[in-house]
């Protein structure tokens, strides 16, 4: 398979080092260049970390295998089973010391962008015995400049040469927020702002390869509207009160939350005139129900889907939205909203990449309850849904739901 340029591009930039960033987006063929820059080495082993589901549904060594394998052993853990299981987190610890020089790929690297978190503490002591590393990322970035710091260090703490501190005080402009409930008091820091920029980018930019997808066709986004039955516009109405006066609230428990707005969300997910919107898209001139992609959120929605729409590919966003490549596709309908920007920006991934020819359409449903106007507009912003909670108050809340 030939290189395509900015393929050729990167393995020239990373080949003389031996650490490096593939921030290029989904579809690009940044697995193509790690296989390539891994097989160019000396080393003797390549240890692969990636999302745990597209190393159980076989995706990734799949990809790996079609862009020509490893030319050296190699194996392939879950990023979870590293934060998650103590023996498995071991077990690669004594595997990787056991070569000579292994090499490591960190794919979907944003997965450690929380330097709190167990999993981005292992993989850092992963980093302080292998030398040679690679980090692949559709962006490096999802909240702010912080992501950026644990993946760095990773790669080697002597390129930014700081402590988490001292980079967020280089770079961010960033303020406190203390608030009471009158049970407890507490405090979030919100970065607001950015500093230094060219200085970070002077640290890191020997190491980072950046490409965008660049294939000659449209992406098209349309939105379309349904109404909710009343049975289930009451049942929403119902689920939204009994929470609301939940005084866990008041302790910005993220996941009561949550609970609340699958619950709210799960009441109208199969509402009568949301399948009819559904229909006449399938029905529209340019679309092929056998090309067309249906992502769900719930069981009980991709059941309906599958059921009504066989000729459909239904897909489920935790599931399915990581490591499929699905270019022989072109339409992708959103049946059920997702809070959560990253998993969404994968799902258009799955058919804008390479070897797509043909213009992908998308289309959104939304419902007429204040719940999907909210999604759309943090969506839109890019502010995740405990973002959103930690500074809603009740009366903000009751009014946006």
């Amino acid at each position: 398979m030939n290189d395509l340029q900015h393929q050729s591009e990167a393995k020239r930039h990373l080949e003389e080092w031996k650490v490096g960033a593939l921030f290029m987006e989904a579809g690009t063929g940044k697995t193509k260049v790690a296989v390539d820059i891994v097989n160019a080495s000396p080393c003797d082993f390549v240890l692969w970390i990636g999302p745990l589901q597209t190393i159980r549904t076989g995706n990734v060594t799949n990809e790996v295998a079609r862009q020509g394998g490893f030319n050296m052993p190699c194996s392939f853990v879950g990023i979870e089973s590293i934060g998650g299981s103590d023996r498995i987190y071991l077990n690669t610890v004594e595997d990787l010391k056991s070569y000579e020089k292994p090499f490591v790929v960190v794919d979907e690297s944003l997965k450690i962008k929380n330097a709190e978190a167990k999993r981005t503490k292992r993989l850092l002591e992963i980093g302080k015995i292998v030398e040679y590393k690679l980090i692949l990322n559709g962006t490096p970035l999802s909240r702010n400049l912080l992501d950026l710091w644990s993946q760095m260090e990773f790669l080697s703490p002597l390129i930014l040469n700081m402590s988490l501190a001292q980079f967020k005080n280089t770079f961010c402009e960033w303020t406190r927020v203390t608030k009471s409930n009158g049970w407890r008091t507490y405090s979030k820091e919100y970065v607001t702002g950015y500093e230094n920029v060219d200085y970070l980018y002077s640290l890191i930019r020997h190491y980072v390869f950046k490409a965008d997808l660049k294939l000659g066709i449209s992406q098209h986004y349309r939105s379309k509207a349904y109404y909710i039955d009343e049975d289930s516009r009451e049942e929403y109405a119902r689920i939204k009160e009994i929470f609301l006066e939940d005084e866990m609230l008041e302790w910005r428990n993220n996941n009561i939350f949550l609970e609340m707005t699958q619950k709210m969300q799960h009441a109208y997910c199969c509402t009568g005139d949301k399948i009819d919107q559904v229909k006449s898209i399938l029905a529209e001139e340019e679309v092929d129900p056998s090309k067309t992609i249906i992502f769900c959120k719930f069981i009980k929605s991709r059941e309906l889907c599958e059921r009504l729409f066989p000729e459909c590919l239904v897909l489920s966003y935790q599931k399915d939205s990581l490591g499929l490549n699905l270019q022989e596709y072109n339409v992708t309908i959103y049946f059920d909203k997702v809070w959560d920007f990253a998993l969404r920006t994968q799902s258009t991934r799955r058919t804008f990449r390479t070897g797509q020819e043909r213009d992908c359409l998308y289309y959104d449903l939304t419902g007429d309850v204040g719940l999907e106007r909210l999604i759309d507009r943090n969506i839109g912003k890019k502010v995740t849904m405990s973002e959103y909670f930690k500074k809603a108050t009740k009366e903000q809340l009751k009014k946006d739901l």
